[in-house]
């Protein structure tokens, strides 16, 4: 942990120091903004939100260890005042970062893999000097600072995941962790609800790329080559390039095959070619597997070093195309953490792929945020839940979309089974007497949906 004196967080803040009994005190555990997640010696970051207010939980961050409150009124508790809690976590982090100048600062972002990919990379980096990465999916103005405190003086690597509902969001967060290499996934479907077309989108990821340094001062920009507005902002960055993909780039994949839903392929860098298993699921990962390829190239790891790396990477983040397996036989691909067109769509080819004649099983919610494009998007899914022969379609949920996606689905495909759960306790039930031994089943929504742990329930819930 980056360790800082109270008298240190006021004058970074230009914050006033409240019932504090020693200014030398020092922060030296891990910090939060939430108090079950604050460790002994930790900074509580009391953030006021739209349903809950930090301050009114202090008590429990000062006894779970706690030496400080970042807080925007007095509370009873050691505590540096400033007038905006997250302005004032910003410039903490940014104070940090100016004391460890030998830190490399790697941000990435994208529609879809940020997390996945943030998690591959930290791995892979990890082989090459010490590496702190974004926990979960903590990719915002609040996430991102607290994610520099949890490095130290001896992080060589920091990798940040960066996303974005509105223009400027990017901008801001690189303002704060101003990166040298900037990768860019994709851009998909995700939020197009709010931002109202792909190009906006593209315009918004795109700021990460116009952050970096120019590449005389060491920035890369790492981009996909195989998505037309990611390689298209090459021209918003005076970073040096660095494309990847599986036709012409700079870092590419050949030879790509999957077995059990995990791909394989030939890695090729300027530097030679290496195998690579991987042990992450979904053909989609290998997209994933070549930007953090393509990163750890410029940061000078060796070829058979970045392949080796990456074969023995294994899925780290809950939600994400994970597989649990059931006391009875029944396999279930967790992947409801989120979702949008693109990561639905990963979803359904993994559950394919993994069924080997097995009965496939799709659990479906809604997927939000998606405006005026909704109705199509979830049409294209229950189109695709057809042409790939899943057997039993469950839609969890009554909206207009999820009608139109299991119509599509029907239309598709006249073997197909249909049913309908209104919510994750009436999904539980009807699973009860859904499943059977052997069946793979797939969990994919949008996460207000309220199937994030369902995966857990269901895994208990084995009929006697």
């Amino acid at each position: 942990m980056l360790t800082l004196t109270l008298a240190e967080i006021a004058k970074a803040t230009n914050g006033t120091l409240h019932d504090v009994p020693d200014p030398h005190l020092l922060v030296t555990g891990t910090s939060a903004s939430d108090s079950r997640e604050v460790g002994p010696g930790g900074l509580f970051v009391a953030v006021t939100g739209a349903r809950v207010d930090g301050h009114d939980f202090v008590p429990q961050a000062m006894d779970a260890g706690a030496v400080c409150v970042l807080a925007s009124r007095p509370v009873g508790a050691p505590a540096v005042i400033v007038p905006d809690v997250k302005a004032a976590l910003g410039q903490i982090a940014q104070y940090a970062l100016d004391r460890t100048p030998g830190m490399q600062i790697v941000a990435l972002t994208g529609s879809a893999g940020k997390t996945t990919t943030k998690d591959l990379m930290a791995q892979v980096l990890s082989q090459h000097g010490k590496t702190a990465a974004t926990p979960g999916s903590f990719n915002t103005e609040i996430g991102l600072p607290l994610t520099v405190l949890r490095a130290d003086d001896a992080t060589r690597y920091l990798v940040l995941e960066m996303g974005a509902r509105h223009k400027g969001d990017i901008a801001y967060l690189a303002s704060l962790t101003p990166p040298r290499i900037g990768v860019v996934l994709n851009v998909g479907s995700a939020h197009v609800g709010e931002f109202g077309s792909r190009e906006a989108i593209a315009e918004a990821k795109g700021e990460l790329v116009a952050a970096l340094p120019p590449g005389s001062e060491g920035g890369f920009a790492i981009l996909n080559a195989d998505d037309d507005l990611v390689v298209g902002m090459a021209s918003r960055t005076r970073a040096d390039v660095i494309t990847y993909g599986t036709g012409e780039a700079s870092i590419r994949a050949t030879d790509v095959t999957s077995r059990a839903g995990r791909a394989a392929f030939t890695l090729h860098t300027p530097d030679g070619s290496a195998p690579v298993s991987l042990r992450l699921l979904g053909t989609h990962q290998v997209h994933n597997a070549l930007a953090v390829a393509a990163t750890a190239h410029v940061l000078g790891m060796p070829t058979s070093d970045i392949a080796a790396a990456l074969t023995a990477a294994e899925p780290v983040s809950a939600g994400r195309l994970q597989v649990v397996e059931r006391g009875d036989g029944v396999t279930i691909i967790n992947d409801a953490f989120n979702a949008n067109s693109e990561s639905m769509a990963a979803g359904l080819k993994t559950l394919a792929a993994l069924a080997d004649g097995r009965r496939k099983v799709a659990v479906l919610g809604e997927m939000k945020e998606l405006g005026d494009t909704a109705r199509r998007a979830h049409e294209a899914v229950g189109q695709l839940v057809g042409d790939l022969g899943v057997d039993i379609l469950v839609t969890v949920g009554d909206g207009p979309e999820m009608a139109a996606l299991a119509d599509a689905a029907r239309n598709r495909s006249a073997s197909l089974r249909v049913e309908a759960a209104a919510d994750p306790d009436a999904l539980l039930v009807l699973l009860g007497g859904v499943l059977t031994t052997g069946d793979i089943v797939l969990i994919k929504a949008s996460r207000s949906v309220g199937l994030e742990r369902f995966a857990d329930r269901l895994k208990e819930a084995v009929p006697e």
